[in-house]
């Protein structure tokens, strides 16, 4: 099938993506990777009457920054550059993780993770690892504002964003040297959209108990969601295999799937379980914190 007709142009500079949005507002989708919003123009899903496409602003929007206790992401950078960048492997290793499980090299050589964030596909791998690692978001309107990721996830492909708005940077503060981390993608085949997605973040203390724990779930609710029940639990804990279960079950329990070709509700409610209790074995295991059998196991 193919899209409707529609007007397209590339500016070279931000303030032009800004003043053409204002101009068409919810008649124009801005362009960045296109491997979700030129699907849905094919099947006609969607029909905007003007394509803005970014690929003249990577000079721009492309990069990987060291800020000292943050780092900050171009919404341009691609998944490839993300799974590659030495700077993520020795920091945030979570995000070049979940980089290397994104679709195949073509996908990941071409899509980027602001796109991805904008898109906030239920079933996307960004938002999940972003909200676990208590990220921000940058957007530039008429005035520029600064955001959590957790504010920005409105729900199914729907964001905070304003028709006259654009993604430009994502902030990801650094975890503490020593911490563990976990991300658990369970799909159909490989580089499948996530029946389950999971990421867990563990930050130790010096008595080798949680002083912080991080859980964020997708696909399995209509926007991502951080199990903040938890959480709770763990904190302050040496967890034994008992805790993780009984947490586990907790970070299931605001999931709300539905039954469709990738298994039934309960199958799903069931998944998220068993992929949140190993995500937070790895991340245990990863910051040094060993997690004794229950009697109760």
């Amino acid at each position: 099938m193919y899209p409707r007709k529609f007007e397209y142009i590339a500016p070279n500079r931000v303030e032009d993506v800004l003043r053409l949005l204002r101009k068409y507002r919810d008649e124009a989708k801005i362009l960045a990777g296109g491997h979700s919003l030129l699907p849905m123009m094919k099947l006609r899903i969607i029909g905007p009457n003007v394509l803005i496409d970014l690929k003249n602003l990577r000079d721009k929007l492309a990069y990987i920054r060291d800020s000292g206790r943050v780092v900050r992401l171009g919404a341009l950078t691609t998944h490839a550059e993300i799974e590659q960048s030495n700077t993520l492997r020795r920091d945030i290793p979570l995000l070049p993780e979940v980089a290397s499980l994104i679709g195949d090299m073509q996908v990941r050589n071409l899509g980027t993770v602001g796109g991805s964030l904008a898109h906030c596909d239920p079933a996307g791998d960004w938002a999940v690892a972003m909200l676990a690692l208590d990220s921000s978001v940058a957007i530039q309107g008429e005035r520029r504002r600064v955001i959590p990721i957790s504010r920005f996830l409105k729900g199914p492909f729907t964001t905070a964003l304003r028709p006259t708005e654009l993604l430009t940077e994502i902030t990801i503060p650094k975890p503490p040297k020593g911490h563990g981390w976990s991300w658990k993608k369970f799909e159909r085949k490989a580089g499948d959209f996530a029946t389950v997605n999971v990421a867990a973040v563990v930050i130790p203390d010096r008595r080798g108990t949680v002083k912080k724990a991080s859980i964020a779930v997708g696909a399995v609710s209509p926007v991502a969601y951080r199990a903040s029940a938890a959480e709770i639990m763990l904190r302050g804990k040496r967890p034994d295999s008992e805790l993780l279960r009984r947490a586990a079950e907790a970070a299931a329990e605001p999931a709300s799937p539905i039954s469709d070709l990738r298994g039934s509700a309960e199958y799903k409610k069931w998944l998220t379980t068993v992929m949140v209790k190993r995500a937070l074995e790895e991340a245990l295991n990863r910051a040094g914190i060993s997690v004794e059998v229950s009697k109760h196991a």
